[in-house]
């Protein structure tokens, strides 16, 4: 089941990365296919916990029959708010595995792809009530040229924008295939499918607040890791990966200086214990190419 709905990325990485002790209690943002749960599951005692995360009822068909796995069917922004209301002071550690699941993009209904046709959607979770097509059909020039500008690094956003614009007043988009053929008309010839992923990028990290999420939830790490603890992150776009590295080394995300006290002491409430980002080897991209982008951050609260 794991393998079929995604195949998780730097598993033996990450999870070594949370210093696993057996009778701890352990969160699991992104819960997916479960591999990267499992394998925590492996390393913990009767008396250890998990606590994971998903918000997609198609995660949940595959979380296993554990007694020490607690199942949040809800977005990990609300990470503290169960972490206390499933009685903990404190977890021991966090992992996060960013992003969107292989079985997300593979599933043409979704609309997380645009290898298929399918539903203009994007939605993460039912709790959600915009979708990609609301955010094209809806959102005015200068919002959609942000968040493409922003949230997918898209080139020549003028352009898209325009020709978005235009095609919608015509009649508003409903399927991939529709944004797919205006994005791909608009694309550089050199590098097409790299546009289009930029594009569909851009859209679904608008639509499941992406960015927002992730600020939210690093905010609530120093209150709920304990001392000790740690924190592993695994990004996959540069705008994440910025976000965790600011984090860890400032505790803020617009700079990457910590502030300091009086007496020029830096105070911050994680260290690095990864100096740069750990990324996949060669053997794990070729067997998984989703791992090409993969950056790993791993931090111990103070």
């Amino acid at each position: 089941m794991t393998t079929a709905y995604h195949i998780p990325v730097l598993l033996e990485t990450s999870v070594e990365g949370l210093n696993i002790n057996p009778d701890g209690v352990y969160v699991d943002l992104t819960f997916g296919g479960g591999g990267h749960s499992r394998e925590i599951l492996k390393r913990l005692g009767p008396k250890g916990r998990l606590i994971a995360f998903d918000q997609d009822a198609d995660a949940w068909k595959n979380a296993p029959d554990d007694e020490r796995l607690m199942l949040v069917k809800h977005n990990f922004r609300y990470m503290k708010h169960f972490v206390d209301f499933l009685g903990f002071d404190h977890v021991d550690g966090v992992l996060g595995d960013l992003g969107v699941s292989s079985h997300h993009f593979d599933s043409p209904e979704r609309g997380f792809s645009f290898r298929f046709d399918g539903a203009l959607d994007m939605r993460m979770g039912p709790g959600i009530s915009i979708t990609a097509a609301d955010v094209i059909n809806q959102y005015d020039e200068r919002k959609l040229f942000s968040l493409f500008k922003l949230y997918g690094e898209v080139p020549s956003c003028g352009k898209l924008v325009k020709s978005i614009i235009k095609a919608r007043n015509e009649s508003p988009f409903e399927t991939t295939g529709q944004l797919r053929e205006l994005a791909h008309s608009v694309a550089p010839k050199k590098d097409v499918n790299k546009f289009l992923a930029q594009v569909f990028q851009a859209l679904r990290i608008e639509v499941n607040k992406e960015m927002e999420v992730l600020e939210e939830v690093l905010m609530q790490m120093e209150e709920v890791i304990r001392p000790g603890g740690r924190l592993v992150v695994i990004a996959y776009h540069s705008l994440e990966d910025r976000m965790v590295k600011n984090f860890i080394r400032s505790g803020h995300f617009a700079q990457s200086q910590a502030e300091t006290d009086l007496y020029g002491n830096r105070d911050v409430p994680f260290k690095a214990i990864t100096r740069k980002a750990v990324q996949a080897g060669e053997e794990e991209v070729a067997q998984n190419p989703r791992a090409r982008s993969a950056k790993l951050r791993i931090a111990e609260k103070l």
